[in-house]
């Protein structure tokens, strides 16, 4: 395989303000199961985690816009409902947010996109927090603070969201409301920018007023009390301005210990469930744990991330015991709460768990998204001609080329886009519009030779917008997918008259999915149809079948069909409950379409996945359809039978080669190369040979012959609580990073591991390599025995944004393969202390 390493594809992932657990105390293993965390970045985005036992699948995305951002989240559950006979329905999760603006938002995560706003005659809100619910008293409130020092209350009660009064209103605009907390459910605990913790009920009256006292090491006298938290036995922690932790007693209000923890502001705070263990991080990027013995001592500290520690949330529940911490440089990191010291943490990558990058490999384009903005990158010459030392041969640098930026109408972010392999046709969606593009060009490509004109579609189709759009690789078709649930197919009519703008219309069809008894009280807790959101879409490489998998692990197919001919589909009482909505207007179409799309026959007989899909696609050679599951299931599927192929069948996950069954990184995306399967995630690219029986290779004594010096992991020890693994002794790899020397910065590579075969041929220029990967075939490279290679991986790449194809044939495949190092991030000024090893 012929890569082209890739680093100037623009990506900027967007800073983490907020973080919030749904269950951060689950009850049972049901509230545990259905345990999500919030994310709340800049952009306005706001993604959905599950944590499923320590793989941490990012399971949705709500794009934000143009000037918004997500400053606060906050969960209310309802309570339980008890049906009798141990059958228990987990109470509605419901979600809030804030954006430093006098509205509160709720989120409908079933279909991904705001449910309701609410707002009231006061200043900006800058925190929020949700009253305890308690036995008996159903009813909960919202609780705000503004930037004019007023506590206001949120009614959500009967599923609604109304403002209800101003609870606190300041007598001066000096005291804003920074923090808040709730001690009990009748005790709201504010941090505010006057250096004061205040006590309130929920009547309004001010119980104390508690001072921190002045900044001894500064000397300033504005200190901002950041952040508040309250342990279980009702003390009150604070971190403020000054860099220092204070605990408060529950009881008097009084000031039991005062630490300086910190070289700058304590940003974010959090605690154990049993009250014992507190985690602070600051502006000096240092987060550290606090253990009470007699009195409350920092116990183990370290630099987790390269910018502020800005939010943090933790989650108990019988062996995992994390925090999660986020802050401007985007990227999640888990962080052993009860085993801090004796596990390893883990970094998640601000890089999305798919890929926003597509090609269209007939005129070898590139086109990445993020936000509203859209580049078209060409790679005019193939690997064969940069290899030629000729003259007129290009150089990898020369083989770059930035053909257009498109900067999408409208106010949401980009949520998906698609383009044929001709490059002519782009289709972009946001969460309300889709847009398309007509690609006018030559080859050879040259910047100049690119025409961009936009095409007018039915408003009736695109004006709910779509979380998914996926062309068929013939053209001919495009599936959509509206508010998480509803599929469309759209016949594309292309009519091009000289002189004239290009039109292009659409005859849509409404594809019903098969329906899934599922009772109640075992679906999705608290999030109702949640858990029926469609991840993936996927076509057949003929174009005529269709393929689409949900969060709950369900895959739905679909054949296309001749007019003339009868609907493979069985009766109405298969079709999905919200399929069966009142018909849309785009049916009254579907008889001028030549061809029309019916359910497969065969397809209720597809087995549910076991987890929630990470890959799904189609080979490029057949019908075989490949699941790969967040917890590592690779399951291929004959649709059109209706069951798993012999290769699937002899693979479970348990008879996979080790390194694979130990990778903590997801599969973002496949490549087909005949029976050869690429599969790539954020820091590996994996081969697995679908023709061969795939094991683990031994040596002459039967034992593994698998080296860890050649890219692989060692397998981790014993059970972990929800992070990076115990903190065993871990096998080298090369890896490169930067030093500063003599005011530059030059890139370093470490020595490689001993006994490490070189298996590239490189050629570097400005961030641009070109690499030809071992395929194990008859051109290519054996296994030490002889024998075609089985399966192969490799960590030399990372972290991997993408990998699209450029040109692809049974014996050779050649692709782009896109990385965003941490030193290609921007990122705001931070404060920097005596051993900053870095600007940025």
């Amino acid at each position: 395989m012929d890569v082209h390493r890739c680093r100037f594809v623009n990506y900027q992932p967007s800073a983490i303000n907020a973080l919030a657990f749904s269950h951060p105390k689950p009850k049972s293993s049901k509230h545990a199961a259905s345990a999500k965390l919030a994310v709340g970045r800049a952009n306005g985005d706001i993604e959905i985690w599950n944590p499923l036992n320590g793989t941490w699948h990012q399971e949705l995305v709500i794009r934000g816009g143009r000037d918004r951002s997500i400053d606060g989240l906050v969960w209310v559950n309802e309570p339980d409902q008890d049906l009798g006979d141990g059958r228990v329905v987990i109470g509605k999760s419901r979600l809030f947010s804030i954006g430093y603006t006098s509205t509160v938002t709720e989120w409908d995560l079933e279909k991904g996109k705001p449910k309701r706003h609410a707002s009231g005659q006061h200043g900006d809100i800058w925190c929020i927090a949700a009253q305890p619910s308690a036995p008996g008293q159903e009813s909960q409130k919202l609780v705000a603070g503004t930037i004019n020092g007023e506590l206001v209350i949120y009614s959500v009660e009967d599923g609604d969201l109304n403002f209800q009064r101003v609870l606190v209103k300041s007598t001066t605009k000096k005291s804003q409301m920074v923090s808040i907390t709730f001690q009990s459910r009748k005790v709201a605990i504010v941090g505010c920018s006057d250096g004061t913790v205040r006590a309130y009920d929920m009547s309004g009256k001010l119980l104390r007023r508690m001072t921190v006292g002045a900044d001894l090491v500064n000397g300033s006298k504005d200190v901002i009390i950041w952040c508040v938290k309250c342990l279980p036995n009702g003390d009150i922690v604070s971190g403020d301005s000054t860099g220092e932790v204070c605990i408060w007693d529950g009881k008097t209000y009084t000031q039991l210990q005062r630490m300086s923890s910190h070289k700058q502001d304590v940003l974010s705070l959090a605690t154990s469930i049993d009250g014992t263990s507190i985690l602070s991080g600051g502006m000096d990027r240092r987060t550290y744990l606090h253990k009470k013995d007699d009195q409350w001592a920092k116990a183990w500290g370290r630099r987790y991330h390269d910018h502020d520690v800005k939010a943090m949330a933790s989650f108990e529940y019988g062996r995992t015991s994390v925090v999660v911490a986020g802050g401007p440089d985007s990227n999640l990191v888990i962080i052993p709460l009860r085993e801090m010291g004796r596990e390893k943490h883990r970094t998640i990558s601000n890089l999305p768990q798919q890929p926003a990058i597509v090609s269209a490999s007939k005129s070898r384009f590139i086109i990445s998204w993020w936000e509203r903005e859209v580049h078209i990158w060409a790679l005019p010459h193939n690997a064969e001609e940069i290899r030629d030392k000729s003259p007129n041969t290009p150089t990898l640098n020369q083989n770059r080329k930035l053909l257009k930026t498109i900067v999408v109408k409208g106010d949401s972010n980009i949520s998906s886009a698609t383009v044929n392999e001709d490059g002519t046709l782009l289709i972009v969606s946001t969460a309300t519009d889709i847009k398309a593009f007509r690609l006018e060009h030559q080859d050879p490509v040259k910047p100049s030779d690119l025409k961009l004109s936009s095409l007018d579609l039915p408003a009736k189709l695109t004006s709910s917008g779509a979380s998914h759009v996926r062309l068929s690789p013939d053209s001919k078709w495009l599936c959509i997918v509206q508010e998480g649930t509803r599929v469309l197919v759209a016949k594309l009519d292309w009519t091009a008259v000289e002189n004239e703008d290009p039109k292009i219309s659409l005859h849509a069809q409404k594809l019903t999915r098969l329906r899934r008894n599922i009772p109640k009280w075992v679906a999705q807790g608290g999030l109702g149809g949640y858990d029926r959101n469609i991840t993936h879409v996927a076509f057949a490489a003929d174009s005529a079948m269709l393929a689409t998998a949900d969060l709950a692990g369900y895959i739905d197919t679909w054949v296309l069909e001749d007019t003339a001919q009868p609907s493979q589909s069985s009766g109405e009482d298969e079709a999905e409950d919200d399929a069966s909505e009142d018909s849309s207007d785009e049916d009254e179409d579907e008889a001028a379409v030549e061809g029309r799309w019916a359910r497969n026959s065969n397809g209720k007989l597809l087995p549910k996945l076991p987890s929630a899909p990470a890959v799904l696609s189609f080979s490029n050679s057949s019908d075989v359809l490949l699941a790969i599951t967040c917890n590592w299931n690779l399951l291929a599927f004959d649709p059109r039978k209706g069951s798993l192929t012999r290769w699937s069948r002899q693979h479970p996950r348990k008879a996979l080669p080790a390194p694979i069954q130990d990778l903590l990184d997801h599969a973002k995306g496949v490549l087909w190369q005949g029976e050869r399967v690429w599969v790539y995630g954020v820091s590996y690219l994996l081969m697995l040979d679908m023709s061969q029986n795939i094991a683990e290779p031994t040596d002459e004594n039967g034992s593994s012959a698998v080296q860890l010096a050649s890219g692989t992991k060692r397998k981790r020890k014993g059970p972990t609580s929800g992070a990076g693994g115990d903190m065993g002794g871990e096998a080298p790899f090369a890896r490169n990073y930067r030093k500063y020397v003599n005011g530059e910065w030059e890139d370093v590579q470490m020595e490689e591991a001993p006994g490490r075969e070189d298996d590239s041929d490189v050629e570097s220029e400005n961030g641009a390599e070109l690499s030809q990967l071992r395929n194990g075939d008859e051109t290519g490279d054996m296994s030490a025995s002889g024998e075609r290679m089985s399966w192969w991986i490799t960590h030399k790449y990372r972290p991997i944004f993408g990998v699209v194809p450029l040109n692809t044939t049974e014996k050779s495949i050649e692709v782009a393969l896109v990385e965003r190092p941490i030193w290609d991030v921007e990122m705001a000024e931070t404060y920097y202390d005596s051993d900053k090893w870095r600007g940025r």
